[in-house]
């Protein structure tokens, strides 16, 4: 290797020799080339060109060069003495694009790029707060050095030449309203360009296993021959005659143009199925990239994750916070694809989805690019969070409008998502406008699936004890109690017959699963059924009892109750009954959701879950609600003048899950086969090799969450060890019960129930 060659990257082949050099030029052309194609779907491509061409262009100081060959092995003798440790290189082209763009007279333009490759690293910066403050690093003398080394290294001209771009802030899309988005938009660009240029020099056998992705075209023959199938081997029930006009509809409603859509069937309707074709036919029609399935629990996404793997195969990419890998569904092109989304299906949360858009670190950004030009449905709209409503809303408007994105709002019950104005401004809500709906008459679809009876409460100001309630409950053979809370779920549970089932999320996924599964197939059976659960059974579970007793809650959560009753329409009519638990709701979202309820159903003459209730429904909820409680749209507004946006602070807030505040406990669930090896095998492993991908994803579905406060508690009694920071793991046997799950406040029922 020439001594004046400069490195961008190095690394050992194979039989661990060091290979030639990954050259910087090179690098810094590649980036930018690669970066560009990224932003073309947005009008973006010469921002994120100029981004990718100076991203690295503090490796040209000799104390990177140093660095790069002491740890690479080149010239072990170039370092210099003192210097041991990295070589910071992210803030030169950061003032570069400051310093050209302000003498070009194009005043605070260079800002823009500036967020991008100062925060290529370490993830977008606040511009100046007591967060973070980029604008004080630009400012820092040894930034400013950073600078002067590397420019006194000649890069050559075509490397610091913007050429013929001038910047013009008027063509960002959406205005100063859509400026935070854009240059989140512009960054996952420039990370995944960098990521994959490195990583074709790093690993090339990695690098190519990232191609080879079927078609729409190909996806949605798959599809068509999944649904012939399916169709003659389902019975000719009125049900079913109606889950294939809905699927029609679907079909026909692709061809309108991209946008805003709603999907409004009620539960049972196949609503998973329909969106699908929805959006794969839309696809076809319009060129969109690829299909993004967005769903609130995770306790759901794995079923349609399977469903949608058992048309698709190694096509679909299962991604949320506790999808690692499992070796026997995902191979490691799918690991790859969940990096970037790079793959033509993707299923994921609300979670993952949002906040990924609002983020500011790099591993979160850099999947964002590829959201433009896709089909996004989002699976039980009603359940997006009212506290981040109105930077949610926003976030959807602009990439309807700006990034070739259509969305599909599905659900049984859609929310009131429009714009609202209020004579109190701090109340009105910058809705979705324009929506437009696939079924030609949500009316008729919610008559025609009208399967049950509600019977309301007679007084709705009088609870019911939970002693006659289960007594009244006791006297349906097959009946399905839901209520608010997990204490509420055992409490009532207790009352029951011996027999009865229990679900609530104090037990694993897989205890859950098991159980979700007996109770299928005594139910197929004809055998009397009667279970507990919490509202975990009102999303994505297919069960369909004669009978359901639902404590009153949001009216949307009293129509998923409903969906679990006569889901098939074997019988005239199913019953569903409301009822007043022994204790409201605590404050928060659940009180005013009952409230919001409360209001819209007390005094009605007509059915309790006719579709035009919920509009009002919705607009009371939102109306009680603060639609953005952590302040994010101010955060994100930005300074026209100056181009600050506090990307880091709102990133941090914007947590659709506050992590803080809970704790992943892994219990030693047997299981009701009892196979008492597999999860002491997995924990050992986990202590000796640490936390591997795929001994994850197996350890997630014997993972219960708690409040942190009662973890921290039972670690002090050593019912519970710490086996790494904020991982905990059930030490004592007497902790989980066979039917309760997780027993965290000591009140364990039966000793003869135990597991042990």
């Amino acid at each position: 290797m020439s001594d004046h060659r400069l490195i961008a990257h190095a690394a050992k082949n194979a039989a661990g020799v060091w290979r030639d050099p990954h050259d910087l030029v090179e690098h810094l052309r590649a980036v930018a080339a690669l970066a560009s194609v990224h932003a073309r779907y947005f009008n973006g491509s010469d921002w994120a060109h100029l981004a990718g061409l100076w991203h690295d262009l503090g490796k040209y100081r000799p104390r990177f060069q140093h660095y790069i060959r002491t740890v690479s092995g080149y010239e072990a003798d170039a370092h210099i003495k003192g210097e041991a440790g990295k070589a910071p290189h992210s803030t030169a082209g950061a003032i570069l694009a400051c310093d050209t763009f302000k003498k070009a007279g194009f005043g605070e333009a260079g800002r823009i790029l500036a967020y991008l490759i100062a925060g290529h690293h370490a993830g977008l910066y606040d511009w100046n707060s007591e967060n973070s403050n980029l604008e004080y690093r630009l400012q820092k003398q040894d930034s400013r050095e950073e600078f002067n080394e590397a420019m006194a290294e000649h890069p050559p001209s075509d490397i610091l030449d913007h050429g013929a771009f001038i910047p013009d802030l008027r063509t960002i899309p959406g205005g100063k309203d859509g400026f935070a988005l854009w240059v989140r938009m512009l960054f996952s660009c420039l990370i995944d360009a960098d990521r994959l240029d490195t990583e074709a020099y790093m690993d090339a056998d990695k690098s190519a296993q990232r191609s080879g992705w079927p078609s729409i075209q190909t996806l949605l023959e798959q599809f068509d021959r999944f649904m012939v199938s399916k169709t003659i081997t389902a019975d000719a029930t009125p049900v079913n005659l109606l889950r294939a006009d809905i699927l029609r509809q679907c079909r026909e409603k692709a061809q309108d143009a991209p946008g805003l859509f709603s999907l409004t069937v009620p539960t049972g309707g196949g609503k998973t199925l329909s969106s699908l074709a929805f959006a794969l036919e839309h696809a076809k029609r319009y060129g969109k990239r690829r299909i993004i399935y967005v769903i609130p629990y995770t306790s759901i996404i794995e079923q349609t994750a399977d469903i949608f793997r058992s048309i698709f195969g190694d096509a679909v990419i299962e991604h949320h916070s506790n999808a690692e890998a499992d070796p026997a569904k995902e191979n490691h092109k799918s690991h790859l694809a969940c990096e970037n989304w790079d793959a033509p299906v993707i299923v994921t949360t609300n979670v993952q989805f949002f906040e990924s858009l609002f983020a500011a670190k790099t591993s979160r950004c850099r999947k964002l690019h590829n959201i433009a030009d896709a089909v996004v449905v989002l699976d039980e709209a009603q359940l997006l969070p009212p506290e981040f409503l109105q930077p949610i809303l926003d976030v959807l408007n602009l990439l309807t409008k700006h990034y070739g994105v259509t969305v599909v709002l599905s659900t049984a019950t859609q929310p009131a998502l429009s714009t609202r104005e209020y004579f109190d401004a701090k109340n009105n809500m910058r809705g979705l406008n324009n929506v437009r709906e696939i079924m030609s008459d949500p009316d008729a679809l919610y008559l025609a699936l009208d399967r049950v009876n509600v019977r309301l409460p007679a007084d709705w100001n009088k609870p019911v004890s939970w002693d006659a309630l289960a007594g009244e409950i006791s006297e349906h053979e097959s009946v399905l109690a839901i209520v608010n809370r997990r204490k509420d779920a055992r409490e009532l549970w207790q009352r029951m017959p011996e027999g009865s089932l229990h679900l609530s999320a104090l037990m694993c996924g897989e205890h859950r699963s098991q159980i979700i599964g007996q109770i299928k197939t005594r139910l197929q059976a004809g055998v009397p059924t009667c279970v507990v659960s919490t509202q975990l059974v009102e999303a994505g579970v297919d069960l369909d009892f004669p009978v359901v007793y639902r404590a009153l809650a949001g009216l949307d959560s009293l129509a998923q109750a409903a969906g679990r009753c006569n889901r098939e329409g074997r019988l005239a009519q199913g019953e569903v009954v409301v009822f007043i638990p022994p204790q409201p709701a605590p404050p928060g979202q659940l009180r005013k959701a009952e409230d919001a309820c409360r209001s819209v159903l007390h005094g009605h003459a007509g059915k309790p879950l006719e579709r035009a209730l919920f509009s009002g429904y919705f607009e009371k909820l939102y109306h009680a609600c603060d639609l953005d409680a952590q302040g994010i749209c101010e955060l994100l507004k930005v300074d026209g003048q100056t181009l600050a946006v506090n990307f880091r602070t709102a990133a941090e807030k914007f947590k659709l899950m506050q992590d803080e505040d809970s704790a992943s406990v892994i219990v030693r669930y047997h299981g009701l086969n009892g196979d008492d090896e597999k999860i002491e095998k997995w924990l050992n492993t986990l202590k000796k090799d640490g936390p591997d991908r795929w001994l994850m994803r197996k350890l997630q579905r014997y993972t219960v969450t708690i409040p942190r406060r009662d973890a921290l508690r039972l670690l002090a009694q050593s019912d519970l060890e710490e086996i790494m920071p904020g991982l905990f793991v059930q030490a004592n046997d007497l902790l989980y019960h066979d039917q309760l799950g997780l027993i965290i406040d000591g009140l364990i029922p039966s000793a003869s129930a135990l597991i042990v």
